[in-house]
C-alpha cells in the first residue's frame, strides 16, 4: 500500500513541476512571488490539479500551539509547494520547507 502512495505522490509531484516549467516558460524571470504564485494557481485550476492556497499551518512547541504560518500552495492536501523568486537558493530558504 505504500507503494500506491508513494506512487501517487510521484505523479502529483510531476503534475506540478509541470505546470511550474509552464509558468516559467510562459512568464519567464524577473516577477515578485505573488505573480509566480497566481500563474501557478491559474495553470493549477487549468489541470484540474486541487490546492489551497496560503493555507494556514498551526506552529507547535512542546505541543503547545505558539504561533501560525502560512504555506504558499498545498497541493490536494499533501504537497507543499514554497515559491522563491531569487537569482539562487539561500540556506534560509531551505530551512522554511524543512521546518514546516
Amino acid at each position: 500500500m505504500r507503494r500506491e502512495s508513494d506512487s501517487a505522490l510521484n505523479q502529483l509531484s510531476q503534475a506540478v513541476i509541470g505546470a511550474a516549467i509552464e509558468v516559467h516558460r510562459e512568464l519567464g524571470p524577473g516577477f515578485l512571488e505573488i505573480v509566480y504564485e497566481e500563474a501557478l494557481c491559474q495553470e493549477l485550476k487549468a489541470r484540474q490539479i486541487p490546492y489551497v492556497r496560503q493555507a494556514p499551518i498551526r506552529i507547535n512547541y512542546k505541543g503547545s500551539p505558539v504561533g501560525e504560518g502560512k504555506l504558499d500552495i498545498l497541493v490536494a492536501g499533501r504537497l507543499i509547494v514554497e515559491l522563491k523568486a531569487v537569482d539562487q537558493l539561500a540556506p534560509v530558504h531551505k530551512a522554511q520547507v524543512i521546518s514546516i
